[in-house]
This record gives C-alpha cells, structure tokens and sequence, in this order.
C-alpha cells in the first residue's frame, strides 16, 4: 500500500475543507489541500522543536534560507540570493502586498478563469483588473498574445501571472514565457508571478520555468511568489516567501509588508527547512500518485461525452467543462449526489466545476462514483 493510500480522519480537526460539509454525507473536493499526511521528516521535526517546550520570538535562520536556495536550483534550475528572499505567511497576503506599491489609477491585467485573489486582491487596493480569456490552443489553456498585447494600455503596470496555472493545469511553456516577458518589458509592467504550484508538475515530459529565470532583465523586473504548503500539504503552518531580486522593487515590498508581518512563525520555519532538505524523495512519490489519480479524472471524463477536460500538466485541481450537461448550477448538481466540488463561477466560468484530486485513490474513486451517478440521471 502506498504512503497515500492511508486514510486519515480530518474531521474534528478544525480543517476548513472537512467542515464545510460536516454532519451530512458529502466528501469535499474543493479547497486546495491534500487529505495526504505530510513528510515523516517533517512531522518530525516538528516533534523534536515542540519537545523543546519554548516558542519564544524565532527568526528565520540562515540554514532556512539556504534551503530555498537548494531546493529551487535543484528543482527549477534558477540560482537565486538568499537577500531576495522576503519571508510573509501566505502567498495572497503577497499578491495583495505587491497591489498596494501602485496607485489607484493602474489597471492590472491577468488571465482568466483564474483563482479568485487574483481579482480580488487589484481590488483590495481599488486597481481596476483587465482580463485576457484562456483560450483553448492545441488542447490545453493558452494564451492569445495579440490580444494580451491590444487590452494593454499606458495605466496598465502589472501583470498577476499564475504559473502553473490555477485552474487550467497549464505549465507555460518557455516560448510562451519568452512571449509574455517581452510583451511587459516593451509596456514596462512589473509581473507578479504565482508559483505556488510549480512543484507539483506531474507530467514527466514537462517542466515549470520560472519566469524571472528567463533573462537578467525579467530578473528585475519580476516579484516571484512560492510556497512549500501545496507541495508539501503544510498549508495551515502558513510559510511563503516572495523572491525579490532588484532591491528598489524589494523595499518597496518590504514598505508595504512593515508593520503588518514579521516573517513566519517558529515552527513554519522548522516544517519549511525540513521540507525543501528532506523532502524530495516523498514529493516524487506524491507527484507519481497524482499522476495516476489524474489517469482516474481523465477516463472519467473521456466516458462521458458531455463533458470535457483540456490537458492538465500541473497542481492536483481538474477544471472540468459542464456547459453541455444543461443543467442550471453544476456544482449544486453534484453537490445533491454528495460531492462538494468548487464553483466554477468564483474562478470566472459558471459552466464549470474544479475538483481537487488530492486524495486517496479510494475516496477519489467513490467521488467520480458518486458524480457519475448524478450523470446518469440525465
């Protein structure tokens, strides 16, 4: 049995993806985290620093530090400094920091359907959002830069990117990124680059590029967020940072942060650097179950002709098309067979639904049971 076969009980653990459907019948496939236990190292080290029995003012150290550097270089072949690393409990309270360095007149581009906070985060601080449709383009979400390029105007200043993208699974392509960082260098927009999820690459013959890596000058003008909490389901511990290499933009960030943030908490720290040191040989097994929990959605999906799913290369969240199924809300339509999807609507498609399968393969099979018995009905 597989390390992720384990069925652990979330409920009555405070766990917001659990509670949501409490006392009734439904199973949650909604909020980005896994039902999956994180690495043993990390569990142990947490064991060992509560042992310690003082949680006193703690500091990230220089060993944390250098372990992003590693675990980055390492996975993402990107050399970055540890003076770039800017430490903030979660990666919208940075979006939402990188919003408020620009006045109210700058209009924000980025792409959709997209995770909510990528909207709402422009507005937190009143900057109006122009949005540039996926388009479906040989089989997977991408972008139309003639398009991208004509909704830019002189208010136009910073570009939200999400790669891997969330919900569309795409993992841009190094010509795709090339395109794009051309585009916000020739308009001067500063990006903000998601990459929460570029850890979780599952196709094999696909790899995330950062898009600061790409050249000196991207490197500038580039504010880089990541995280370990998807990757290593650690996402209640609340640790990310943001990598800021031109220190102009960097204090600029660090002014917005003051005041409200001193870094992350002593045992964010301790599960972080237990993570990126010790935990690559369990995310590769992580990757390889999802992998094959994706085969699962994918011949789901293949068997019912009404709907459809584009290539999902990335993160564990299937963004599944229900238009032609014609029924009023899907998410509700499921949600009466007792699967608690996410609505489509929040992430800008109604006809759509996201379903997290990071689960065990047993639950994720009753889930599309459970789904494929509501389809049947029709």
């Amino acid at each position: 049995m597989s390390f992720f076969d384990k069925e652990i009980d979330r409920r009555a653990t405070n766990c917001e993806k659990w509670d949501k459907y409490k006392d009734t019948d439904i199973i949650p496939a909604w909020v980005a985290d896994a039902d999956f236990s994180a690495p043993l190292p990390v569990i142990k080290a947490l064991q060992d620093r509560v042992e310690h029995g003082i949680f006193g003012y703690t500091s990230v150290d220089d060993a944390t530090n250098q372990a992003v550097v590693d675990f980055i270089w390492r996975h993402h072949k990107w050399e970055i400094q540890k003076e770039w690393i800017v430490w903030v409990n979660g990666v919208v309270s940075s979006m939402n920091l990188v919003c408020k360095m620009f006045p109210n007149d700058t209009k924000v581009i980025t792409t959709t359907p997209i995770y909510p906070h990528f909207i709402k985060a422009p507005k937190n601080s009143n900057l109006e959002v122009t949005k540039i449709p996926l388009r479906e383009i040989n089989n997977r979400w991408g972008i139309d830069f003639e398009e991208f390029r004509d909704k830019i105007d002189s208010t136009c200043k910073l570009f939200l990117l999400c790669n891997p993208h969330n919900p569309g699974g795409t993992v841009f392509s190094r010509d795709e990124l090339e395109k794009l960082g051309e585009i916000c260098l020739e308009h001067d927009i500063l990006i903000c680059s998601d990459e929460i999820h570029a850890d979780l690459v599952i196709n094999p013959r696909v790899k995330h590029i950062p898009i600061a890596s790409l050249n000196k000058k991207l490197e500038k003008t580039t504010i880089t967020l990541m995280a370990p909490s998807k990757t290593f389901n650690i996402a209640g511990l609340q640790s990310s940072f943001a990598i800021i290499p031109n220190k102009k933009l960097r204090a600029s960030f660090q002014k917005e942060l003051r005041g409200l943030g001193d870094g992350i908490n002593l045992l964010a720290i301790t599960a972080t650097k237990a993570a990126y040191t010790k935990g690559d040989k369990w995310l590769d097994e992580l990757k390889e179950y999802l992998s094959e929990n994706l085969n699962l959605v994918e011949n789901f999906v293949k068997s019912n002709e009404n709907l459809k799913m584009l290539k999902c290369d990335a993160t564990y969240l299937a963004w599944i098309d229900c238009k032609n199924i014609k029924v009023e809300n899907p998410y509700e339509f499921f949600l009466k067979f007792g699967v608690g999807l996410s609505e489509g609507e929040r992430f800008g498609d109604k006809n759509f639904i996201r379903l997290n399968f990071a689960t065990t393969r047993k639950r994720l099979k009753k889930i599309l049971t459970r789904m494929q018995n509501a389809l049947d009905t029709l």
